[in-house]
């Protein structure tokens, strides 16, 4: 194991044990900058960041580093800006959100040059976002303005937002990226230091807006004037307006009226949690640039137990690459089982009645209609999802499940259970249906969608 695989390995381990707000802040962008004789230099955007590692983190993350590599460690936190032209392996895209740290507009201080379109991994979840961003990249403010991206944490928003912002860089247009809260911030400090005009100079003389987390604008008056003017201004010009949020426009009732409808003027796209085959590539394309050798059944493994979002399913793919690194064995399935079990839903038996009752429940019918003859679609549909869930969850065979839904025959079952499948694969509400169920049959919360 290399250097580069340890400080991954030591990364995925910090990501398991930290909570994530704290480690998104301190460690999600420190690189490793050197490694030599036991020295592991890792740097980071700002001196903030530098102290508060080397005070509060040192030590774990030389014992973790020293367990991978079983030698004495010391780990160094610099300050450090990663030159523009070395361009590194990049993480998948859907799994970090990047965001500029220091102070300047500048386009690229502001833009992370690791995420492009190159290295986004497209499947049926996202496809429309991809599509869009890549309209709006190639022609901004010409196809879809503004450009509003919708989906849970850990999906790909930012990447892509990122990606929108290179492409146009390239092509010499002015380009800022600003988290929503740092849009308030500078509004404060300008109010304060009597500075609006800069303000509005540096967010209205620009070619592309793209503007992260643009909900937590909801309930902040000044913040929601000041934006709607510039808003105005930019799209009055012809300038590309991109924002991402982790609900769509109707949803974020203290939003003013005038804002919420001049958000759904363009396009409105959201990304769902990926699909088995799209999280499976994700991870193939994570394992070949980080140079990892994984079986296909440890990488198929780690993409039906994980299917929240792409940011935990790269933390598994490191766990366990680390966890079979330190017991010198190869990452089989069963390796793989054993490393990820601390991360797993703690799955208890469930009774086939739980799961009957539990989709009559949620689709507003009795467990009676359910086990009846009726065939209309308010019926079918849950009775094959029941069938699905009794084979997948509770182990089933056909003809048992066929028996417990009114003694039907196995090959109607055999039926149900593959177009349930086939649906979860291309039917992002089906898939989400039965997510849900899942999590309130083994007592989780349910999946925030």
């Amino acid at each position: 194991m290399n250097a580069e695989q340890a400080w991954q390995a030591a990364l995925g381990q910090l990501q398991m044990d930290m909570p994530k707000a704290a480690f998104d802040t301190w460690v999600r962008d420190a690189e490793l900058v050197s490694y030599e004789d036991g020295v592991f230099t890792i740097g980071v955007k700002n001196a903030y960041a530098r102290d508060w590692l080397a005070d509060r983190l040192a030590l774990t993350v030389q014992r973790i580093l020293a367990s991978i590599l079983d030698r004495t460690i010391e780990v160094r936190f610099i300050v450090w800006q990663q030159p523009l032209e070395n361009n590194p392996p990049i993480e998948q895209g859907p799994v970090a959100q990047a965001s500029g740290t220091n102070g300047s507009s500048g386009n690229h201080n502001r833009l992370n040059q690791r995420y492009t379109f190159s290295n986004f991994v497209v499947g049926p979840s996202n496809r429309l976002a991809h599509a869009a961003c890549m309209a709006v990249a190639e022609s901004p403010a010409q196809a879809y303005n503004p450009l509003f991206l919708y989906g849970g944490v850990g999906l790909g928003k930012t990447h892509l937002l990122h990606a929108i912002g290179n492409h146009c860089t390239q092509q010499g247009l002015t380009v800022l990226y600003v988290s929503s809260e740092e849009f308030t911030n500078d509004l404060i400090n300008a109010i304060r230091r009597h500075t609006t005009q800069a303000f509005r100079e540096k967010y209205r003389r620009i070619d592309v807006l793209l503007i992260d987390d643009i909900q937590f604008i909801a309930g902040k008056e000044s913040t929601q004037e000041e934006f709607f003017h510039t808003f105005n201004t930019l799209h009055g010009q012809d300038k590309q307006i991109v924002m991402t949020s982790d609900r769509p426009p109707k949803a974020m009732v203290t939003l003013e009226e005038r804002l919420r409808s001049r958000f759904e003027w363009g396009l409105t796209a959201d990304i769902q949690p990926p699909d088995f085959e799209t999280r499976l590539a994700i991870l193939r394309y994570k394992a070949e640039r980080a140079g990892y050798q994984l079986p296909d059944g440890t990488l198929e493994l780690i993409a039906r137990q994980v299917n929240s979002n792409i940011r935990e399913l790269e933390g598994a793919l490191t766990r366990v690459v680390a966890f079979a690194n330190l017991r010198g064995m190869p990452a089989a399935p069963n390796l793989a089982e054993i490393a990820l079990a601390d991360l797993l839903p703690r799955r208890t038996k469930v009774e086939p009645e739980q799961i009957i009752q539990a989709v009559a429940d949620s689709f507003g019918i009795t467990v009676e209609r359910m086990l009846s003859r009726e065939r209309s679609r308010r019926v079918a549909v849950p009775r094959q999802i029941a069938m699905y869930l009794l084979r997948e969850e509770a182990n089933l065979s056909l003809p048992q499940i066929g028996e417990m839904l009114g003694g039907r025959d196995h090959t109607t079952v055999m039926y149900g259970c593959d177009k349930v499948a086939d649906l979860m694969e291309r039917d992002s509400r089906m898939r989400r249906q039965v997510l849900n169920l899942r999590e309130q049959l083994y007592g989780e919360a349910r999946l925030a969608i």
